[in-house]
């Protein structure tokens, strides 16, 4: 099974500018990977200092979505997220975001909280999935 890069833009553009050795999705087989996402502005490419957090969320599993469809799935087709956030505070605002993107039928989900961070947000999120053929 070859590994396939799946290149999404503006996506993996932001990661360069960011300087993130990244590909923003990779597929083998019927399988898809999202890298972590942190939350870049769809218009700029910047991350957002200190945006609210639910906004954060809200473009994170936007740009899950896209990176998605992408590689030929959706999000109806994710098996796991992973959440890293700075604090367990934000629990609740996650999920109410959360549940909007997964209304039904959620795939397996950690949620943990990271000491430290790599940039001016609160929170990433990456994903497993499959194919929708």
């Amino acid at each position: 099974m070859e590994r396939e890069i799946i290149r999404v833009e503006p996506i993996d553009s932001n990661f360069e500018k960011w300087g993130a050795p990244v590909s923003t999705c990779t597929r083998a087989g019927n399988l898809v990977f999202v890298s972590g996402m942190p939350p870049f502005d769809p218009d700029t490419g910047e991350i957002l200092p200190n945006a609210p957090f639910e906004h954060q969320v809200e473009l994170i599993l936007t740009q899950i979505k896209k990176a998605l469809e992408a590689a030929g799935s959706d999000l109806e087709h994710v098996l796991k997220c992973n959440v890293m956030c700075i604090s367990a505070e934000h629990f609740n605002a996650f999920n109410e975001v959360y549940k909007r993107f997964f209304p039904n039928n959620p795939p397996a989900r950690i949620f943990f909280c990271v000491p430290e961070w790599t940039g001016p947000f609160d929170v990433e999120v990456d994903c497993i999935a499959v194919t929708k053929d």
